[in-house]
């Protein structure tokens, strides 16, 4: 039977499994299905059902629907997550990064400082004007546009990339205002090198 961690989050209580709708329950059983054990920001935002909905229903629509493969979506988030100092995503997603792209190292290059990152010409326009719009939103302008599209982007990847920056954001400041805490699996999770 799927449980949620009590430490989920320290700031707010994180509520019984038992005592969650049913939509809830359901979405929260099959991604520990997939997963394997209950990734801690389900147990969070359970908190909040209908915030729940949104946000979940957000982040499917980013990935599922999107002009960026899943390892640039990842990448995104770990060097959002990264400059805004996020434990939660910058375990969780780093791991993903590891995941996707097959790389046990790139989530730390991200981490650290996705400067140094050893990713494309194109995926640093990427991240460049990610992390613009993260720490300087104000002074994003046409030119970071017109770089997107010179490094070879379509106009939706373009508008994906500024989507999945926002939403990280958002995500990272809920993650961090509650304390959320990453799952002990993220933390090993792709580190071997995979082929």
């Amino acid at each position: 039977m799927t449980e949620l961690a009590d430490d989920a989050m320290t700031r707010f209580p994180v509520p019984d499994y038992e005592d969650l709708p049913e939509d809830l329950r359901e979405r929260i059983d099959e991604e520990t299905e997939r997963a394997g054990f209950t990734p801690n920001v389900f147990s969070a935002f359970a908190y909040k059902p209908s915030h729940f909905r949104a946000f979940f229903a957000y982040h499917d629509a980013l990935v599922e629907d999107s002009a960026l493969d899943r390892e640039e979506i990842e990448m995104i988030i770990v060097a959002v997550s990264g400059v805004n100092h996020c434990y939660y995503c910058n375990v969780a997603h780093g791991a993903l990064v590891r995941i996707y792209a097959k790389d046990p190292t790139l989530a730390d290059q991200l981490v650290a400082n996705y400067r140094q990152a050893d990713v494309s010409e194109r995926r640093m326009a990427m991240l460049d004007v990610a992390v613009k719009l993260t720490e300087s939103p104000r002074e994003v302008t046409e030119a970071d546009v017109e770089r997107l599209t010179a490094a070879g982007y379509s106009e939706e990847a373009v508008w994906d990339i500024a989507s999945v920056t926002a939403m990280f954001n958002l995500s990272n400041r809920m993650a961090m205002f509650a304390d959320m805490r990453p799952n002990e699996e993220f933390h090993t999770l792709g580190r071997e090198k995979r082929e």
